[in-house]
């Protein structure tokens, strides 16, 4: 039987396969679960040296399941993000090179994932969004600062304001891929750069890695605390019902600011 996450191992290269292609691999409890305990036992592992994080199917990333984030709103009364922010928060510190394999779409927490990778390589038909306000939602301060440190200060205001898709070229240029490629292409180039590295010598590859997030972690020390708090607010908003509702039902939403 197929499980939401599979995991698999050529050499030194581990692969990660989201594994709900009928749901474009939107990420549910159990695969935040599954993909939190996979990238925690990474920190312990010699044998391999490259990570490779992909989806099944058409597409890379749908975000959350809005089915559960439904369901979590009407029995809990918010909708959490933590369990999310905790995986990319491991997803970060892995101290393998971890690549994403991103074809089709890449959405909201699907964006996100992907950009906690230290690489990615993209098909052409690549799609990148973070429609949060046209659910109602927001993120967590330190899912903004990703952000910004992906592709500016403007290019962040755009596509967390709008909501649009980023595509393939623009997203290239944006930085937001390291290697942009016809579809076909995707799977041999995306093993290609992880052999590359994985070619390397080990200890280098994982110093250089430990040294460019600590050259980045002064960014974690801004004070947030308030941040923190109006997401726990607007989580619990009725815009965040209505988006939500909005989305499943395939109609515009009627956001009331409360």
């Amino acid at each position: 039987m197929a499980t939401e996450v599979e995991v698999s191992r050529q050499g030194a290269i581990l692969t990660v396969t989201m594994n709900r292609p009928d749901k474009r691999n939107a990420m549910s409890s159990t695969m935040l679960a599954r993909l939190h305990e996979v990238f925690r036992g990474l920190a312990g592992d010699a044998e391999t040296r490259v990570v490779v994080l992909r989806g099944a199917g058409r597409s890379f990333c749908a975000g959350l399941d809005l089915g559960e984030m439904a369901a979590a709103r009407a029995s809990g009364g918010s909708v959490a993000l933590t369990e999310i922010e905790d995986v990319f928060y491991v997803l970060e510190r892995v101290p393998q090179p971890t690549i994403a394999m991103v074809q089709g779409e890449a959405i909201a927490g699907g964006c996100e994932l992907a950009l906690h990778c230290d690489l990615r390589v993209a098909a052409e038909d690549v799609k990148f969004a973070m429609p949060l306000t046209r659910l109602g939602l927001v993120i967590p301060f330190p899912l903004v600062q990703k952000l910004l440190d992906t592709i500016g200060t403007a290019q962040t205001k755009e596509l967390l304001f709008t909501g649009e898709f980023f595509r393939a070229e623009r997203a290239l240029g944006l930085h937001m891929v390291n290697r942009l490629v016809p579809l076909a292409e995707l799977e041999t180039t995306a093993y290609s750069l992880a052999e590359t590295i994985a070619g390397n010598a080990p200890l280098s590859v994982r110093f250089f890695k430990k040294a460019i997030f600590r050259a980045n972690e002064f960014r974690r020390t801004i004070e947030r605390e308030d941040l923190e708090a109006e997401v726990a607010r607007i989580a619990k908003s009725e815009d965040v019902i209505e988006g939500v509702a909005a989305m499943r039902e395939k109609r515009k939403p009627e956001f009331r600011g409360r």
